[in-house]
């Protein structure tokens, strides 16, 4: 049964779309269903281009990088890693700034390397700034930049999704990037699919102490991961979530519209 965002109104007395609040699981999906809409990120990402923040951080990431020695001191500037962990998908991991050097100045053509040893993330990161073979010069290249901080607007974007309703900007990422992923420790590796697919199936966040193998078994005795190939499975989990997100934070009842999803 599709839920629209009618009947997730009408089963919750939400009003439109427009007035959605933080805490009902109805406004979450009619959010959520907003968010997709086919021009809602370039109109987004638009407004976030002259947000003051917003452009603080970039004229701080251009200049930081316009002033680095090397690429080792760049990757240490957190005004470079505030803007190149969001862009390339890595915001979180911010805490382990060693681990992220390490990896993006790696060969990824080192198939027995750090890089096969971490999630594809790294892998793709380093791909596109090739720093291993370009150092510097990777980073001051023009496209290379232009492409960073037009990832860096569209992440600050979609994390503000999340003050209409909790879980948006999580759901979208999950949509875009979760899509074919074949290994459950992939998922588990990457905080935010982590949070999506464990919130979707009703995972404890508890299991995180819990070995990685009953981890990664707790997911795929609930989830078939061929199924992450099926556009209208992956929309059922990523609502699933954004009910979920709301109801956990607010006490509403959300298990009559969990169950329409089941």
């Amino acid at each position: 049964m599709q839920v629209t965002a009618f009947l997730a109104s009408t089963l919750f007395g939400a009003s439109d779309a427009g007035a959605a609040n933080a805490g009902n699981p109805a406004a979450g999906l009619a959010a959520l269903k907003a968010a997709q809409a086919p021009d809602a990120t370039a109109k987004g990402t638009a407004r976030e281009r002259k947000d003051p923040v917003t452009i603080t951080a970039l004229k701080q990431f251009q200049a930081a990088i316009a002033k680095a020695r090397d690429v080792k001191s760049a990757l240490q500037d957190p005004r470079v890693l505030n803007v190149l962990l969001p862009a390339l998908g890595l915001a979180d991991q911010a805490a382990y700034p060693g681990l992220v050097q390490k990896a993006l100045t790696a060969d990824p053509k080192d198939t027995k390397g750090l890089l096969a040893s971490l999630d594809k993330r790294f892998t793709a990161a380093a791909r596109t700034l090739d720093l291993k073979a370009k150092g510097l010069a990777g980073l001051q290249d023009p496209k290379v930049q232009q492409k960073l901080m037009d990832g860096f607007v569209e992440y600050q974007y979609r994390t503000g999704l999340d003050e209409q309703a909790p879980g948006i900007s999580d759901a979208l990422y999950f949509l875009q990037n979760a899509k074919g992923e074949t290994n459950v420790y992939n998922i588990l590796g990457n905080t935010v699919l982590r949070r999506v697919v464990t919130g979707a199936l009703g995972l404890p966040n508890s299991m995180v102490v819990q070995p990685i193998e009953t981890q990664a078994a707790a997911i795929t005795s609930r989830l078939k991961l061929a199924d992450l190939n099926d556009p209208r499975a992956l929309q059922k989990l990523a609502q699933r979530y954004v009910i979920s997100a709301a109801g956990s934070g607010s006490g509403s009842a959300s298990g009559p519209l969990l169950s329409l999803l089941a």
